[in-house]
C-alpha cells in the first residue's frame, strides 16, 4: 500500500514510517502542509494521514483544497486537538477518519486498512437498472418507462435485493434474511404480500411484467441490471 504522510512532529514522523515500512508499507513524507499538498495533488497514494497542525498550511485548509480539486484520496487526521468539535469540523473538511494522539499504532494501521478497502467513489453504484427500470439508490426514486413508481421503505429494499440479483431465482429465503433479516421462518406469507403489492406497482400498466414468480422456488426480476 502506497501512504502519504504528512507530519512535522519528527518523531511521530519517524515511528509511523518505520512501523508502516515493517508491515510492508511504501510511505511518502511530508513536514510541512505545502510540501504535502503538492505530493497529495500528485496523486498515487491509497491513504494519507494528516496532521491537524502543520506549519506553512494547517491540515484543514490542506484537506479543504484536496476535496476543491476532486482528490478523493481516503484521508485520516492524526491530531492532538481531541474535542468533538474538533472532529467534526475535521470531518466536515473532507477527512474520512479522526484519530487522536496518543495512539496505538495497532489502531492506527487498522484505521488505515479499513479507508484503503473502501471502494473509489467511481466504483460505488448508485443506480441499479433492469431493463426499462431504473432506482436511483442515492435519491431513493424508482422509475419505469421514465414514470415514477411510488414505494414504501419495504417495497424499495425488496425491489433494491430483486435489481442486484436481476436474471437470477431469489428464493424466499433469500429475501427474508436480507430485506427483513429474519433467519428463521415466520410461517406468515409476509414475502408473498409485499411481493404482490410490489409487482403492482412496477408491473401494472405495462405490457412486459418484469417480477416472474417461479412456482415453488421464488422469484426473478427479468432484464439486465447496471
Amino acid at each position: 500500500m502506497k501512504i502519504l504522510l504528512i507530519e512535522d512532529d519528527e518523531a511521530t514522523a519517524a515511528f509511523v514510517r518505520s512501523e508502516m515500512a515493517e508491515a510492508g508499507h511504501d510511505v511518502a513524507f511530508a513536514p510541512d502542509g505545502p510540501s504535502g499538498l503538492s505530493l497529495a495533488l500528485a496523486g498515487g497514494h491509497d491513504v494519507a494521514i494528516v496532521d491537524r497542525m502543520l506549519p506553512g498550511l494547517d491540515g484543514l485548509a490542506l484537506t479543504r483544497r484536496l476535496r476543491a480539486a476532486r482528490v478523493r484520496t481516503p484521508l485520516l487526521f492524526l491530531t492532538t486537538m481531541s474535542g468533538i468539535d474538533d472532529r467534526v469540523e475535521g470531518l466536515e473538511a473532507g477527512a474520512d477518519d479522526y484519530l487522536v494522539k496518543p495512539f496505538a499504532f495497532a489502531e492506527l494501521l487498522a484505521r488505515v486498512n479499513a479507508l484503503a478497502r473502501r471502494p473509489p467513489i467511481s466504483a460505488i453504484v448508485t443506480v441499479l437498472r433492469a431493463a426499462d427500470l431504473e432506482m436511483d439508490l442515492m435519491a431513493r426514486t424508482v422509475r419505469r418507462a421514465g414514470r415514477s413508481i411510488d414505494l414504501q421503505p419495504r417495497e424499495f429494499q425488496l425491489l433494491e435485493f430483486l435489481m442486484r440479483n436481476a436474471g437470477a431465482l431469489v428464493t424466499r429465503r433469500q429475501l427474508l434474511e436480507n430485506v427483513w433479516d429474519f433467519h428463521f421462518d415466520p410461517k406468515t406469507n409476509i414475502v408473498e404480500t409485499h411481493m404482490s403489492r410490489l409487482r403492482a406497482k412496477v408491473d401494472r400498466d405495462f405490457d412486459c411484467w418484469l417480477i416472474e414468480t417461479v412456482r415453488g422456488s421464488g422469484y426473478i426480476l427479468r432484464g439486465l441490471s447496471g
